[in-house]
């Protein structure tokens, strides 16, 4: 027997512009705790770990959720579509893992373009890895293809986009620079998706009679990001109740990511130490009053 696959028409906007809007502001979202959390890890070394872990959290939520509110907004015409809920669970974790990687590494190690370029790779590939591991939990009427050239262009999309994230994240500390900087991130992020959603091809070997997925894997989608949408509204909340919240644009917040030295692991500082002002004022205050001339 002989079973005959016909291409399908596949859109990843059938609800219109409703999921890619959404899925664009969760990218934005996660991006801009991410961008903040590394922000408190600089400025309070003793609570470093601590800061970039959520960061990578809310990063990682932040792109899994766009990622799968964009899927919303998936379907193949003349099929069912339904998801493989282990593999959109690993998908997730894998998120949260690689980007925790890419923000350790700049968060215990620096800038520096090698270190930068390292975080990056693994950062990128990693982001790619999730989107075509969630791609794979697609269980449809058919096979699903990918076009070379286009999938390749997303992986460069994505490594492109880690990179620029983790710069910001050490470089920009500034309020209103970071929020503009998640906007830029949000794009990048949202169009390494659709990038990748646009290799796809559905080739269908049984009919199934239906012109969109059910009322019930919109249910299952929903059900699946309830969790991190909740973990990003925990984290937004303790970055918005944090006191230092408001002072991104002060001065003092990069003095004190320069003047702090942070430890590696536990090791040897990775900063220079730099003597702050306070203690040399300190130590002049300490001299005899007779040697000090009064203003």
């Amino acid at each position: 027997m002989t079973v005959t696959a016909t291409a399908a028409t596949v859109s990843d906007f059938y609800y219109g512009a409703v999921t890619p809007i959404a899925a664009y502001l969760m990218a934005c979202l996660g991006a801009a705790l991410g961008l903040r959390c590394t922000t408190r890890s600089l400025r309070r070394p003793q609570h470093r770990a601590r800061w970039l872990a959520l960061g990578a959290v809310s990063i990682g939520c932040g792109i899994w959720t766009m990622h799968f509110i964009a899927m919303i907004g998936f379907s193949v015409e003349g099929a069912l579509v339904n998801y493989d809920a282990t593999k959109t669970i690993l998908s997730l974790l894998v998120a949260i893992a690689v980007v925790a990687v890419g923000v350790f590494l700049v968060g215990y190690r620096g800038g520096s373009p090698l270190n930068l370029g390292v975080a990056g790779a693994v950062t990128g590939l990693g982001v790619a890895a999730m989107h075509y591991l969630g791609m794979a939990a697609i269980h449809t009427n058919g096979t699903l293809h990918y076009d070379p050239l286009t999938v390749a262009l997303s992986i460069v999309i994505a490594v492109a986009a880690a990179t620029a994230a983790l710069w910001a994240a050490v470089s920009i500390h500034a309020l209103w620079a970071s929020l503009g900087a998640s906007l830029v991130m949000g794009v990048a992020v949202t169009g390494m998706h659709y990038t990748g959603m646009a290799a796809v091809s559905v080739h269908l070997t049984n009919v199934a009679g239906s012109s969109q997925s059910s009322a019930d894997l919109v249910a299952f989608l929903l059900v699946m990001l309830a969790g991190p949408l909740l973990v990003l509204l925990v984290a937004a909340v303790i970055v918005m109740f944090d006191p230092d919240m408001m002072l991104g644009e002060n001065e003092n917040e990069a003095q004190t990511s320069q003047l702090t030295p942070a430890p590696l692991f536990g090791g040897d500082s990775v900063f220079p130490p730099k003597e702050p002002a306070q203690s040399a004022q300190s130590a002049q205050s300490a001299q005899p009053t007779q040697s000090r001339t009064s203003w």
